[in-house]
């Protein structure tokens, strides 16, 4: 074990009086320059290492991070993310990290941008950004880089916005995936149904439109002839409109045996197939919420793939507290796993391996 290296040392080594140290340690004016590379030089020949957790609750501030996401539902992937923020600010309770959520409405620029302001007024010290479309989100985060307010991205990776941090999914690879295993199941269909949820001809994030590119490029090159039927599930409807939308497309498609949808709403459909008594057709989606793992219990669910929303929503705090009060650097981009759920295996997944 390292021998504890104490001020007194640093002291005698570089020739100058323990509250010398003190003060160029802490950055503290009134240090002549001689003496200053006096203690540089002995604390490099020393291999002093600053114990930043001690200095940090020495120095007994307050910080407050905000995750900016969209408005939800429960038992989704955002609640996941603030469970997971949540219980990264109890970790840090000692270093008096506050831990506040603001929620923006999907597809309203208004919204967002009067959010954002309310945000910016409560003078945050670092921020969770889950970002809209790219223009809008711009405003906010050159507002933060210009209060010098660090900030990390969360869902959605947007490089351009030159981001602290990033934590999600790698898109691309990740619908890429779930066409490669949906095919194992799938090989010889020669359509397939994909489920999306949309408000204005979008969806909700551009993480799902990369997931969808991938998704694709896959099926092209591998099997170019199935035929992929969309089927759009409004978002904000009924469940008895979406029955109604579902029934009229298995109706119309009896050849139709596997679906997939990149977002965490599979439940829908595979609540439906279980109402109906459909056991010859499943759907693949994403996340392990409760609705979802319900469903791949009962067998109307193939497969889910997971994202790690708690770990996620930890990560991006402890990146912001590690950043700003500690000073440490971490790591630009953070990909999360992209892991396999199923029947056989749902009872054993872990939504955190913190």
């Amino acid at each position: 074990m390292t021998e504890r290296i104490r001020i007194k040392d640093i002291a005698k080594r570089s020739g100058v009086s323990v509250g010398t140290v003190d003060r160029v340690l802490h950055n503290r004016p009134n240090v002549s320059e001689p003496a200053r590379k006096k203690v540089e030089k002995a604390l490099a020949e020393m291999n002093y290492q600053p114990n930043m957790y001690a200095s940090a609750l020495a120095y007994n501030k307050s910080y407050t991070f905000f995750l900016f996401i969209p408005k939800h539902e429960e038992e989704t992937y955002w609640q996941e993310i603030e469970e997971g923020a949540a219980k990264a600010m109890e970790s840090r309770r000692d270093f008096h990290i506050d831990v506040k959520f603001i929620y923006y409405e999907r597809f309203n620029d208004d919204s967002f941008r009067t959010k954002s302001k309310e945000c910016l007024q409560q003078k945050p010290d670092g921020v969770v950004v889950v970002p809209a479309e790219f223009e809008i989100t711009r405003e906010f985060t050159e507002t933060l880089h210009e209060n010098n307010i660090p900030f990390i991205l969360l869902d959605s990776y947007m490089p351009e916005l030159k981001p602290l941090s990033f934590y999600g999914q790698d898109s691309l690879s990740s619908g890429f995936f779930a066409a490669k295993i949906l095919m194992m199941k799938a090989f010889d269909n020669q359509e397939i149904m994909l489920m999306k949820q949309m408000k204005n001809g979008h969806v909700s994030s551009t993480q799902q439109v990369n997931r969808e590119v991938g998704f694709r490029n896959y099926m092209k090159t591998f099997f170019p002839d199935v035929k992929i039927i969309e089927v759009n599930l409004p978002r904000e409807s009924s469940k008895e409109e979406y029955a109604n939308i579902l029934e009229d497309y298995f109706t119309t498609h009896p050849n139709t045996h596997h679906c997939i949808t990149l977002n965490s709403k599979a439940h829908i459909v595979g609540e439906f197939l279980l109402k109906t008594h459909r056991n010859n057709i499943q759907i693949m989606g994403y996340d392990m919420v409760a609705k979802n793992a319900e469903c791949i219990k009962k067998g109307s669910i193939s497969f889910l793939i997971a994202q790690h929303a708690y770990q996620q929503g930890y990560s991006c705090v402890d990146a912001l507290f590690r950043t700003i009060v500690l000073k440490k650097k971490v790591q630009p981009v953070n990909y999360m796993p992209i892991e396999l759920i199923m029947k056989e295996n749902i009872d054993f997944y872990r939504r955190t391996q913190l």
